[in-house]
C-alpha cells in the first residue's frame, strides 16, 4: 500500500467509527452494498475510500437512515413489527416469504435467524393478507411436509453478494463451488489442480461462525446446498462458470516433473555423486539407462585380496571446497558440513530474507 492510498482510504474500523455504526452493522452494510470498499494492494484487506464516507455522511438522514437500513432483528422483534405472533412469522419465513440476512447458534445449538427490519416492514405493506386469517392451502401443505426455505434463501442471498463483489471469473466460480460438498465438487471439477485453485480462492466463512467443533459442523451444513434441485442448479452454474474461466485463462499447474521408472533414463546430478567413467565435473548430465527385465544371476566365487597399507595423507594436503574449513581427523575427500549457525550468518550477510507468506489473491468483502 502506497502513501497516497493510505491517505485517501481508511480502515474498516475507522470507517465504522466515522459512520457511527457498530462492527457487525458496518460488516452488514458492506455485504449489502450500502458501503463500497476497494482492495488495496494484491491480496490486501479492503478499505473504504474517503469520498465514500463523505457521500454517506452528506445524506440528509445520516446517521439514523443508514443505521435503520442495516438493522437486523430476530423472530420476536420481526413479529412485533408486523403485529403477528412469532409462530406465524416463523411459518411465513419457512415458506420463503422472508429471507434471512445472517444466522447464529445459541448456547443450545439452535439456529437463530436474523432479518432486515426494512424488508420485514416492506413485506407487511405488500402482503397484508398473509398477516391475518388462515394461511392458503398450498402454504399449509408445504408446512405439513416440513419445508424450510430459510437456509436456502440465506445461501442465495450470500451467493449474490459474493458474485457482485468480484469480476474475476475464477473467483466467481469459487464462490459457487463453496456451496457444494467435496463429493459434488469432485464430480463437476475432475481436474485436481482446478479444485486446488478453487479452494485457494474460496471465500471466507460467514461472520459469526461458532468456535466449538460440534457447533461449527452444524453451521457448515447450513452453508452447503442440500436440496436436490438446489444442488443441480449450482452444479450447472459451476460448469458454466468454469467454461467461462477456462476461456479466459487456465488454472495454474505445477511444473512438469518427469517420473523416473523402470527403463526410463535416470539423470545423474551435475558435480554430485561418484565420479567414474563418463562423468565430467561441471559438464552436462549423462543419462544412464536402467535395463529392463529380470537381472541375470552371475556366480560369484570367493577371491582373497591382500590388504594394502593406507598411506597417511596430511590434513593440509587435502583439497577442501572453497569457503569450507577442513577438520582434523576426518577422512580425506569428505568435506566438513557447514554448521547451521554459520549458514545463518552467511544468509544474514548476503541479505537473504525469509519468503513472505503468499496472500490470498481475492480480497473478499
Amino acid at each position: 500500500m502506497t502513501v497516497d492510498e493510505g491517505a485517501r482510504t481508511v480502515t474498516p474500523g475507522r470507517a465504522a467509527q466515522e459512520l457511527e455504526l457498530r462492527r457487525d452493522e458496518f460488516r452488514l452494510a458492506v455485504q449489502l452494498g450500502l458501503v463500497r470498499t476497494v482492495p488495496v494492494g494484491e491480496g490486501e484487506r479492503r478499505r473504504v475510500e474517503r469520498w465514500e464516507l463523505d457521500r454517506l455522511r452528506a445524506a440528509p438522514d445520516f446517521p439514523d437512515g443508514l443505521r435503520e437500513r442495516v438493522r437486523a432483528v430476530g423472530t420476536g422483534e420481526a413479529a412485533a413489527l408486523l403485529g403477528i405472533t412469532a409462530d406465524r412469522f416463523t411459518r411465513l419465513a419457512r415458506t420463503g416469504h422472508l429471507s434471512p440476512v445472517r444466522f447464529s447458534l445459541n448456547r443450545y445449538r439452535a439456529v437463530v435467524w436474523m432479518y432486515l427490519a426494512q424488508e420485514v416492514v416492506e413485506f407487511g405493506l405488500t402482503c397484508p393478507a398473509l398477516l391475518t386469517g388462515r394461511l392458503p392451502l398450498d402454504l399449509r401443505e408445504r408446512l405439513a411436509a416440513h419445508e424450510d426455505r430459510r437456509p436456502r434463501n440465506w445461501r442465495t442471498r450470500r451467493l449474490g453478494l459474493l458474485l457482485r463483489a468480484t469480476e474475476d471469473s475464477w473467483a466467481r466460480a469459487a464462490a459457487i463451488a463453496s456451496l457444494l460438498d467435496p463429493v459434488q465438487l469432485a464430480e463437476v471439477v475432475d481436474d485436481p489442480y482446478e479444485r486446488t485453485h478453487l479452494d485457494r480462492l474460496r471465500p471466507p466463512p460467514p461472520p459469526g461462525m461458532p468456535g466449538s467443533p460440534v457447533a461449527r459442523e452444524l453451521a457448515e451444513r447450513l452453508t452447503r446446498a442440500d436440496d436436490p434441485d438446489e444442488i443441480l442448479w449450482h452444479r450447472l452454474s459451476l460448469a458454466l462458470a468454469l467454461d467461462e474461466a477456462r476461456a479466459e485463462r487456465q488454472a495454474p499447474h505445477p511444473g512438469e516433473t518427469r517420473v523416473v521408472g523402470v527403463g526410463a533414463p535416470v539423470p545423474l546430478p551435475v558435480g554430485g555423486g561418484p565420479r567414474g567413467r563418463g562423468s565430467v565435473p561441471g559438464g552436462p548430465v549423462i543419462e544412464a539407462p536402467v535395463p529392463r527385465g529380470p537381472v541375470p544371476e552371475v556366480p560369484v566365487r570367493a577371491v582373497s585380496v591382500p590388504e594394502a597399507p593406507i598411506p597417511e595423507v596430511p590434513v593440509d594436503a587435502v583439497a577442501s571446497p572453497a569457503g569450507r574449513p577442513v577438520a582434523a581427523g576426518r577422512p580425506p575427500g569428505r568435506p566438513v558440513r557447514t554448521r547451521f549457525l554459520e549458514r545463518f550468518r552467511r544468509g544474514r550477510a548476503t541479505g537473504a530474507a525469509r519468503p513472505r507468506r503468499r496472500r490470498r489473491p481475492v480480497a473478499w468483502p
